[in-house]
C-alpha cells in the first residue's frame, strides 16, 4: 500500500506523444501539413461567418445553421491547436492535469454540439422539402435561436461530469499520452483506482449523444426520401436531393471515423495505435477543413460572395 502512496505522486503532467515511433518525421514532413490544415480551415470557416453576416439575403435558417456548424469548428480547432502545433513544431510535450481535462472537456463538448447542430441541419432539410410553403414561420429566427442555446447546453451540461470524475482519481502509472491531444479514454486508464463509473456514464454519453444522434439524421433522411420519391417531375426530384448532399458530406466526415473510434476504443482494443492516432486526427481536422468547401461549393450565394472577395 505505501508503494502505491508513494508512485501516484512521481509526476504532476502529462507527456503528449504526436506518432508513436515516428518523431523523426514530425519536424517537416508532418508539421507543415499541419499547419496548412489550420490555416485553411480557419480561414475558410471565419469568411464563412463573415458572408452570412454581412449579407442579409443569407439570413436564413440553412445559412444560420450553417454559421452554427462553422462556429463549433472554430471551436474543435482551437481547443486541438496549442497541443497538436506544440508538439509537432516546437517539441513541447508537457502538459498539466487541469491543462489536459480541460483541453478533453472542451473536445468533447464541441464534438457533442457539433452533433447536435448536424441533426438541426437534417431536421432543416426534412422541414424545406417536406413543407416548403411553412418553412420560414417553422423556423423562425427565435426558434433557432433557442434551438442553438439547446445544442451548447447539451453539450456542456453532458460533457461537464467527465473532467470532474477524472480529477477525483488518483494516476500512478505511466504518464504518457499516445495521441497529441487529450483523450478521455486514454487518461481514464492511467488511472490507478476503480474506472467502472467512468466506463459506464461513457457508454451513456455515447448512446445519448453519437447513436441518437446517428439514429435521428438516418429518420430524418428515411422521412426526406420518402417525400421526395412522392414527386412526379424528375427535376423536382434531382433538385430536392441536391439540396441534401452538402449536408450528407458533413454527416459521413462526421460520423464515420467516430463511429470507427468508438468501437475500436470499447470493443478491439488490440487494433492497432497508429490507427487508432490517425482515425483521431481525421476526425479532429477534416471536417473543419472539408465543410467550408463542401457548403461553398453546393451554394451558389456562397460562391459568388467568395469569388467576389477574391477578386477585389
Amino acid at each position: 500500500m505505501s508503494a502505491v502512496n508513494d508512485t501516484k505522486f512521481k509526476f504532476t503532467v502529462f507527456l503528449l506523444t504526436g506518432i508513436p515511433e515516428q518523431e523523426h518525421i514530425h519536424n517537416l514532413w508532418i508539421s507543415l501539413p499541419l499547419c496548412l490544415i489550420y490555416v485553411i480551415s480557419i480561414l475558410g470557416n471565419v469568411v464563412i461567418l463573415f458572408i452570412i453576416k454581412t449579407d442579409p439575403s443569407l439570413h436564413e435558417p440553412m445559412y444560420i445553421f450553417l454559421s452554427m456548424l462553422g462556429i463549433t469548428d472554430l471551436g474543435l480547432l482551437i481547443a486541438t491547436m496549442p497541443t497538436i502545433l506544440g508538439i509537432f513544431l516546437f517539441n513541447s510535450r508537457e502538459i498539466s492535469f487541469d491543462a489536459c481535462f480541460a483541453q478533453l472537456f472542451f473536445i468533447q463538448s464541441f464534438q457533442c454540439i457539433e452533433s447536435s447542430v448536424l441533426l438541426l441541419m437534417a431536421f432543416d432539410r426534412f422541414i424545406v422539402i417536406r413543407d416548403p410553403l411553412r418553412y420560414a414561420s417553422i423556423l423562425t429566427l427565435p426558434r433557432i435561436a433557442k434551438m442553438g442555446l439547446v445544442c451548447v447546453l447539451r453539450g456542456v451540461a453532458v460533457m461537464l461530469p467527465l473532467p470532474l470524475l477524472l480529477k477525483r482519481f488518483q494516476f500512478c502509472q505511466a504518464n504518457v499520452l499516445s495521441h497529441a491531444y487529450c483523450m478521455d479514454q486514454e487518461v481514464m486508464m492511467m488511472a490507478c483506482s476503480d474506472i467502472r463509473v467512468n466506463n459506464i456514464y461513457g457508454l451513456f454519453i455515447t448512446v445519448l449523444t453519437v447513436v441518437l444522434d446517428s439514429l435521428l439524421i438516418f429518420l430524418s433522411y428515411v422521412m426526406i426520401l420518402k417525400t421526395v420519391l412522392s414527386i412526379a417531375s424528375h427535376k423536382e426530384f434531382f433538385r430536392a436531393l441536391n439540396t441534401c448532399v452538402a449536408h450528407l458530406c458533413a454527416v459521413l466526415l462526421f460520423y464515420t471515423p467516430e463511429f470507427r473510434l468508438t468501437l475500436i476504443h470499447r470493443f478491439w482494443n488490440g487494433s492497432s495505435t497508429l490507427l487508432q492516432i490517425v482515425l483521431g486526427y481525421i476526425y479532429l481536422l477534416v471536417p473543419p477543413l472539408i465543410n467550408p468547401i463542401v457548403y461553398s461549393m453546393k451554394s451558389k450565394h456562397l460562391r459568388w460572395r467568395i469569388i467576389r472577395i477574391l477578386v477585389k
